[in-house]
């Protein structure tokens, strides 16, 4: 539960990620396919695991699977593991997954899946590259401003970008 809502970047949690580290370098590639597999694991808690020692280990051989299941949405809460992996991955073609994501589920106001995880990744991307690929979201009625004015508690994009700069860094 620790990897739920970002709670890894709470100062208490040091010894959760020094095992996640660890539980990152020993885990075979077979594992993580087996954690992934939609067919098997219909639930959120596998999946989120899987993607955070991804993420943690990068394995960058998990970047089109990681973008296949961000895009298809199947399963709750599994979608911020995924967005933190292809963070920590960090390279333009994992900005281009977020992006695609962005623009697919963005314009779905009713659609509260990980949005704000997504565009939260891409700004740490493009903090990291030096890019603007978020801009476009973040403009004065863009995508993001009716996406989180639909809700009336919009999530504050920096607190996850912050996350995920953190969890980057291990």
């Amino acid at each position: 539960m620790d990897l739920l809502g970002g709670r890894l970047g709470r100062p208490e949690n040091t010894a959760v990620l020094h095992g996640l580290r660890h539980d990152a370098e020993r885990i075979s590639d077979e594992e993580l396919t087996f954690l992934l597999q939609p067919g098997r694991m219909p639930n959120w808690r596998p999946r989120l695991v899987a993607a955070y020692l991804i993420g943690i280990g990068r394995r960058t051989q998990f970047r089109e699977t990681i973008g296949d299941l961000l895009l298809a949405s199947e399963v709750c809460y599994s979608g911020q593991g995924y967005c933190f992996a292809l963070a920590a991955f960090g390279t333009d073609q994992d900005a281009e997954i977020l992006v695609a994501y962005l623009d697919r589920y963005l314009p779905r106001a009713e659609l509260r899946y990980d949005q704000h995880w997504a565009l939260g990744a891409l700004l740490h991307l493009d903090r990291q590259r030096g890019t603007s690929h978020a801009e476009r979201y973040l403009a004065s009625d863009g995508l993001w401003e009716r996406w989180a004015g639909a809700v009336s508690h919009p999530p504050d994009v920096s607190t996850y970008r912050d996350c995920i700069a953190k969890l980057s860094a291990l």
